[in-house]
């Protein structure tokens, strides 16, 4: 999708002012766009291979997906609990026909019940593409904040680990601790 096509209505024009907030490139090809079809690619590195960006796509079906972290597309949609289906519950029995035994399933006169899951179908595209800027926003911006410019991430330990060698509890001690030992240097350096 190109520039004019995002700035044609204000909500559209809203969602590329934060894709470039968040450098976020449109990658959607030719066919992709026939198909109904937008690709996002992310500035932040895959977890999975550290190579390649964070690909995400909205589908014309109402599906939003995450393209390349994992073995196969994955669904980003919200998912909800789907009513439950019963099947009948069989157990095996031994009969005898005059030849022999022989096993065979009958019904018990009772049911199972299996629970699933559904995802939440997006049908309006600006939706979409709403949802998929507020998801990328929550689960790879924030929620990878602590991972540096060329996408290696830090553990939060690291960083805890640090803290305790330099004696201190937390980040703002550490500032303060930083700088007092700053004034004493040039305080130091004044009385020579």
């Amino acid at each position: 999708m190109n520039r004019e096509q995002y700035n044609s209505d204000p909500r559209y024009a809203k969602v590329l002012e934060q894709m470039d907030l968040l450098q976020i490139m449109d990658i959607t090809t030719t066919r992709q766009h026939k198909n109904g079809t937008i690709v996002w690619k992310l500035p932040i590195k895959n977890n999975n291979s550290g190579k390649t960006n964070i690909e995400v796509a909205s589908f014309s079906t109402g599906y939003v997906r995450n393209q390349n972290s994992g073995y196969s597309n994955y669904q980003l949609n919200k998912r909800v609990d789907n009513e439950p289906e019963y099947f009948k519950d069989y157990e095996w029995c031994t009969k005898n026909d005059g030849n022999g035994d022989y096993a065979k399933q009958e019904w018990n006169g009772k049911y199972r019940k299996f629970n699933s899951k559904k995802c939440i179908l997006i049908p309006i595209e600006i939706d979409r593409l709403e949802y998929l800027i507020t998801y990328c926003l929550k689960n790879y911006y924030i929620k990878n904040a602590n991972q540096v410019a060329d996408g290696k991430y830090v553990p939060e330990w690291y960083h805890n680990d640090k803290l305790e060698q330099a004696g201190c509890k937390s980040l703002e001690q550490l500032d303060l601790q930083n700088k007092l030992d700053t004034i004493k240097r040039i305080a130091d350096y004044e009385t020579i």
